[in-house]
């Protein structure tokens, strides 16, 4: 027998509000009734029944081809049809799906299109309903634990796969097409994964994201972080409020108040396996960055679940071996071409897919490192090439016999080698995440130049800094430029979805 919140039949909005409203109450309502299910079976209840909720849906119908003309690349379905998607975390999502919801009724609603809102048949999964700072499965017994599988519904791969994002998901007959890239569970489940690896909740991050493969780049954001955090509210320059470290240590800047939140923050009894600190700006655009490690497994998993918070671009700055003789150590290399050595993503993306650059990323980044160096013209072609750059999963490629990588390398007339840029662009375009590299020589070991302890040392020294300042400034460019011209028309598929 299975015990059910009670029905709340499917309703039609022409509001964008209204429907959001709806999609909240339905939510809120099913997770207070897992919490309430929860607590009674951990207090070592009899429940009797199998206890299930599920996730609100939100469904659109449309006859015609015809649609509003739209500059965005998102907002819109492709064709006549049945559009749906199941919906989670409203509160987090807030923004993000009045902004869809409000761009489906103004490209569709002339043709008579409402928002259709209701309780879907998707579960949800109980590991899923707790909130953020509820540990109450802690206290129970391994026995107690191993009945939960009879009590409750527990998270179900195949509801979490990527084959929407990938291209090669086919509804059912008479199922409706995807309307998000996202499942809500599969959303779940990377806001969990995110908790973990990144040792900060999903609340903090912001919708710009540097990636880099070097702790050098992480002390100097959090030195940033700190000193922006002790200028005044009222000073020009920057509008940032809060500066966020692993363990949610929240660090507000000067004349903030102290929001509740903020006190659930402990440093982590140790560094999660991808840290992340984040720059906070009240509506949500500020800057977080992430150190992978390295490879491309990191930089693949980290992607993976970042991709659900549908970040507005992500960079990675990193360290990379220059691989012509004309560059010199602590020269940039921007990205325009990437040769996939990395084979993390071979299944999910076939390597015949090129990897495109994105004309609004790459002029904010060289615009960056124009006016962070102060060079122009041939003086800055000089420390910045733009090229091609592979990315290997075979950290001593070096080694291998008979200069195979090396050939390869010159016979795609790449610039620079990483381990993981090609990754992470791969999983943007993937995702339909803009993208972009901007990478630093560290070495030359096709050329007999090392890194050295003392020479890497003052590397990082002259380097690191400024690195970072052009990261950061590119992504204030591009929040500058604006939603509507940043999101490429490029990353579309043939029948794509409507969320952005």
């Amino acid at each position: 027998m299975t015990s059910t919140r009670p029905f709340i039949a499917p309703m039609q909005f022409d509001d964008a509000q209204a429907a959001f409203d709806q999609v909240q109450a339905i939510y809120d309502a099913n997770i207070a009734y897992l919490r309430d299910a929860m607590r009674r079976f951990v207090a070592g209840e009899d429940i009797g029944e199998h206890v299930r909720a599920c996730y609100p849906f939100v469904r659109v119908h449309t006859d015609t081809v015809a649609r509003a003309d739209s500059r965005l690349a998102f907002g819109f379905v492709a064709g006549p049809g049945t559009y749906e998607t199941t919906l989670t975390r409203p509160e987090l999502f807030a923004r993000y799906y009045l902004q869809q919801f409000k761009l489906l009724l103004k490209n569709h609603g002339s043709h008579h299109v409402k928002l259709e809102v209701g309780v879907s048949a998707q579960p949800i999964p109980i590991h899923f309903s707790f909130a953020e700072h509820e540990h109450i499965e802690g206290s129970m017994t391994a026995e107690r634990r191993l009945l939960m599988r009879d009590v409750f519904d527990l998270p179900n791969l195949a509801a979490m796969d990527d084959g929407i994002a990938n291209g090669t998901h086919e509804p059912p007959m008479g199922e409706a097409q995807p309307l998000s890239l996202f499942t809500a569970p599969r959303v779940d489940y990377s806001l969990q994964r995110l908790r973990h690896y990144t040792g900060t909740s999903c609340e903090h991050f912001q919708k710009f994201v540097l990636f880099t493969n070097y702790q050098f780049y992480i002390d100097e954001f959090i030195q940033l972080g700190h000193a922006l955090m002790a200028s005044p509210a009222d000073e020009a320059g920057h509008d940032y409020i809060a500066f966020v470290e692993p363990g949610n240590l929240v660090k507000r800047r000067v004349g903030q108040a102290v929001a509740p939140g903020d006190a659930h923050g402990a440093p982590p009894p140790r560094m999660p396996q991808m840290p992340g600190y984040h720059l906070i700006r009240a509506d949500g655009t500020g800057i977080s960055m992430v150190n992978i490690g390295v490879g491309p497994a990191n930089a693949k998993t980290i992607t993976d679940h970042i991709a659900v918070l549908r970040p507005h671009a992500w960079l990675m700055l990193g360290h990379c071996a220059g691989l012509r003789n004309t560059q010199e150590l602590g020269d940039y290399v921007l990205a325009h071409g990437y040769v996939r050595e990395d084979h993390v993503l071979d299944e999910d993306l076939p390597l015949w897919v090129p990897i495109p650059p994105l004309a609004e990323v790459q002029v904010a980044i060289e615009a960056a490192v124009a006016e962070v160096t102060q060079l122009t013209g041939h003086d800055l072609k000089r420390v910045m090439r733009t090229g091609t750059v592979a990315s290997t999963d075979n950290r001593n490629w070096e080694l291998m016999p008979q200069r195979t990588p090396e050939r390869r390398f010159s016979q795609s007339r790449a610039i620079a080698l990483d381990m993981e840029s090609a990754t992470i662009a791969a999983n943007g375009f993937r995702f339909r995440v803009p993208y972009g590299t901007l990478l630093c020589v560290s070495d030359k070991p096709m050329h007999g130049e090392i890194k050295l302890p003392g020479m890497a040392n003052q590397f990082y020294r002259d380097r690191v800094d400024q690195h970072l300042r052009i990261g950061i400034r590119a992504m204030e460019l591009l929040r500058a430029l604006g939603v509507d011209k940043l999101h490429s028309r490029k990353l579309r598929s043939f029948t794509e979805v409507a969320f952005q």
